[in-house]
């Protein structure tokens, strides 16, 4: 896989978010083109007025979308059921956890799933959307 943008209904929000959550400053940030050129939402060039980060060989992308009336991210809807970004070690699990925690992001326990061989931490995105961090163990 080489990237996966989300469509967030409020980009400064969701950039704070994923900063926190990845640790990391967005590689690539054209969210300040929104306030002089509204119209960089439209312009690929111009990465849709959004921000990019990179994660090793992969990229999360953020692109800012009206919010529809009422309209909310939902797992149980044909799309999108969550995404898991891999850390390397339980230790960098642990590490992320306290990270989030001390930017008062709320997210769950860090969960053992021997069966699988992996540790995941879940939380929710500023819109709704389900994430995990996973880990392997041992």
């Amino acid at each position: 896989m080489h990237h996966v943008r989300l469509s967030v209904t409020d980009i400064e929000r969701s950039k704070a978010f994923y900063t926190a959550l990845v640790g990391a400053e967005p590689a690539l940030d054209r969210t300040a083109e929104l306030s002089s050129d509204p119209g960089a939402v439209d312009d690929p060039q111009r990465f849709f007025g959004g921000a990019v980060f990179e994660l090793g060989g992969q990229v999360l992308g953020l692109r800012p979308v009206p919010a529809a009336s009422g309209q909310t991210f939902s797992p149980d809807r044909p799309g999108l059921d969550h995404i898991s970004l891999a850390v390397d070690s339980r230790t960098d699990l642990d590490a992320a956890s306290a990270r989030l925690a001390a930017a008062g992001v709320e997210h769950g326990e860090v969960i053992e799933i021997p069966a699988q061989g992996i540790a995941v931490l879940s939380l929710q995105d500023p819109d709704d959307i389900n994430l995990e961090l996973t880990a392997p163990l041992g």
